[in-house]
């Protein structure tokens, strides 16, 4: 180990030795979870929900709070029964929108008693005042087609559910007729004061995309006489196969929509409009089929309707972004090995390079390792999000000069204030093909060089997901660390924010070149005295779990505990239960039957390796998943059984693909360190 690096350690260690005690699980769930931050129209306050979870209850709520961005002053807005999210300032900044309850609510900025707005029928999302003041914008359910109930009235007491086309279900629910409409009603003063209207009536499409869409959809242009939504209008196979989604205005005064972005084949998402009213920005994949292409941030002049992308770099991939106040600038968050980093576009500004071509000017604001969320401009300073591997997310303000980042919310601070830190290194780890693959290493608290300490190889899912400095709060490498396991975290094939090249390698070779760079992390690593090498296991989810499961048969002995969780095992049959078929069509090359059968059923599925399974495994799984389907899980336990591996199947029957309620998320992490303490001695 190189000198630095050990009195670094030793620093750390003395430093974190005055701490009282170190991650837990259920201190995990005691952190209050910062999100939905909204900026004051002149910059000042940043109003927040906090999401606190009551194991006892198996629930969370969640409760707004402000900040002020100069003085990082701190209050609590809300204490209402139940969970307020959706925070919308009022454009003159006079009063705070909010949803509870499923409907709006409204307070004054300064805080006091929450007055509801709305009483429609059904619940509302993704609310939006016109800039006008005039208007509302929301999202609602809205029932299109027959359900078999009103296909059989005379029998309400069965429970049947009849499908003609795909998509019959997608992630973790069953399509049920009902559609997310778009809808504005009129609104005055705090006052609703007309009929809501259905800008998308009788249309058998979604907006907000299901099923991670949501306010980025939709927006309001800047004189509140359109709306901008992003709908992906197909059906059937479809959209199934199909990335397509297109941005479509819809002309409050004339009724009539037209299709903005009919020119690109892929997503279109997240349309926003300068201040001033001459620009729509948007991200943009261009290529049909494939979810994790670039995602360029694009600007439309909205006087000749001429469209271009911003960053020209096709190294570059676009996380989020927003508007300054004076419509000069995109600030934009991207991923940058393995870090999100803030970065200033000025979109008025441009260079010529050597080539000619036309390049508009780009500053890193922020560095560090440290991940950030979406900036919003507070004059000369920024607030958005921030994490890494030690911090649950809390805001901050960042001077926009010199990217000094200050805490303003520090909603977490007493709890990590008490526990002892993991340090976080940062290595450059050689690959079986000659490059250098950016890898974390996360060590216990209180580590010491002189003692050696079993090592969890962690598999990332995605599979175009970067490792970065996010915090999980299942997969969490903190907690990891805290049970006395050193984290090899490797940005192997297939993850942005190193280059086009690295992140596409892994599309139609999963167990190709990724499972080379897993195994060069861990062999490298395996090297360090500190490290016991009798003492590996591999852990992951999705394509993480696939990863393990794919391990699992040409490890040769370097692992003794294995865990998947909603892993695939047998890529046939996943590929005839997943749902979103451009998914497996792209990174699988499409489906097992015909003349043209990709060799990824051949080569790359862990299903054909079972025969040479030794290791003890742990496999999770959530009977909600769909992109996944539990049967991959059945399939994969069911061979270590007949085989006589040691094994366990952990199944949460209401679960998806991830574990959401605190009382499962609490049986998962016992369950996952009971079978690493059982095997990794």
């Amino acid at each position: 180990m190189n000198r630095f690096y050990t009195f670094l350690l030793i620093v750390l260690v003395s430093f974190s030795s005055v701490a009282q005690g170190v991650m837990t699980p259920n201190l995990l769930w005691d952190l209050g979870r910062v999100r939905g931050g909204s900026l004051s129209p002149d910059g000042t306050t940043l109003v927040f929900s906090v999401s606190r979870y009551s194991v006892e209850d198996n629930k969370g709520e969640s409760n707004l709070y402000s900040v002020d961005v100069a003085s990082g002053e701190m209050k609590q807005l809300t204490t209402m029964p139940g969970s307020e999210h959706s925070v919308q300032w009022h454009p003159d900044g006079s009063r705070i929108g909010f949803i509870h309850a499923g409907q709006w609510h409204e307070m004054p900025a300064e805080g006091g008693e929450p007055v509801k707005v709305s009483n429609f029928i059904s619940t509302v999302s993704n609310d939006k005042y016109a800039p006008t003041r005039d208007r509302l914008l929301y999202t609602q359910e809205v029932k299109i087609d027959l359900e078999t109930i009103d296909m059989y009235p005379d029998y309400p007491e069965a429970n049947a559910l009849i499908y003609d086309e795909l998509m019959y279900r997608h992630w973790n629910q069953w399509t049920d007729g009902y559609y997310s409409h778009v809808h504005y009603v009129d609104y005055e003063d705090g006052q609703i004061t007309g009929e809501g209207v259905d800008i998308m009536a009788q249309e058998r499409f979604d907006s907000p995309l299901n099923p991670f869409g949501g306010s980025e959809a939709v927006a309001w242009s800047a004189d509140g006489l359109s709306i901008i939504y992003a709908c992906k209008k197909l059906n059937g196979a479809e959209y199934a196969r199909s990335t397509n989604g297109d941005l479509y205005q819809y002309n409050i005064q004339t009724a009539e929509t037209t299709n903005l972005t009919s020119f690109n084949k892929g997503y279109d998402n997240d349309a926003q409009f300068s201040p001033d009213g001459k620009y729509m920005a948007w991200l943009s994949m261009a290529r049909d089929g494939y979810e994790s292409d670039q995602n360029r941030l694009m600007l439309m002049d909205l006087k000749s309707g001429e469209s271009t992308s911003v960053m020209k770099n096709p190294e570059a991939t676009v996380g989020g972004y927003s508007w300054s106040a004076d419509s000069k600038t995109l600030f934009v968050e991207m991923p940058t090995n393995a870090t999100q980093q803030v970065y200033a576009i000025d979109v008025f500004k441009k260079w010529k390079d050597n080539s000619d071509e036309s390049e508009y000017s780009i500053k890193q604001i922020t560095s560090g390792t440290f991940n950030y969320g979406v900036p919003m401009d507070a004059g000369k300073y920024l607030v958005a999000s921030r994490t890494d591997m030690n911090h649950a997310a809390e805001y901050f303000r960042i001077d926009k000069k010199t990217g000094e980042a200050i805490n303003l919310t520090k909603v977490n601070s007493d709890i990590y204030n008490s526990i002892a830190l993991s340090a976080v290194e940062k290595r450059m780890i050689p690959t079986s093909d000659g490059k250098e693959m950016l890898t974390w290493v996360i060590y216990p608290p209180n580590f010491n060089p002189e003692k050696k300490y079993p090592t969890l190889l962690y598999c990332q899912g995605g599979p175009q997901s970067p490792v970065s400095q996010f915090y999980s709060f299942r997969w969490n490498f903190q907690l990891m660390a805290a049970k006395g396991y050193i984290v090899v975290a490797p940005n192997r094939r297939g993850l942005p924010g190193f280059g086009t090249a690295w992140n596409e390698e892994i599309s139609q070779d999963w167990g190709g070149q990724p499972m080379r760079d897993y195994l060069a992390a861990i062999d490298e690593m395996s090297k360090e005295d500190f490290v016991d090498e009798e003492n590996l296991g591999a852990v992951g989810a999705s394509y993480g779990g696939y990863s393990v499961y794919y391990l699992a048969g040409i490890h040769e002995k370097r692992f003794k505990a294995l865990i998947s969780h909603c892993g695939l095992f047998n890529l046939e049959s996943w590929y005839g239960s997943t749902e979103e078929l451009f998914f497996a069509d792209w990174d699988i090359g499409g489906p097992y039957w015909g003349e043209d059968r990709p060799d990824s059923y051949d080569r790359f599925s862990p299903h054909l390796n079972a025969d040479k399974w030794d290791t003890p495994i742990l496999v999770i799984h959530g009977g909600k998943d769909f992109r996944v389907p539990y049967t991959q899980g059945l399939e994969a336990y069911q061979v270590a059984q007949l085989k006589g591996i040691p094994s366990r199947l952990l199944f949460f029957p209401e679960e998806g693909h991830w574990i959401q309620s605190p009382q499962n998320g609490l049986i998962w992490h016992n369950e996952f360190f009971g079978w690493l303490e059982e095997y990794l001695k």
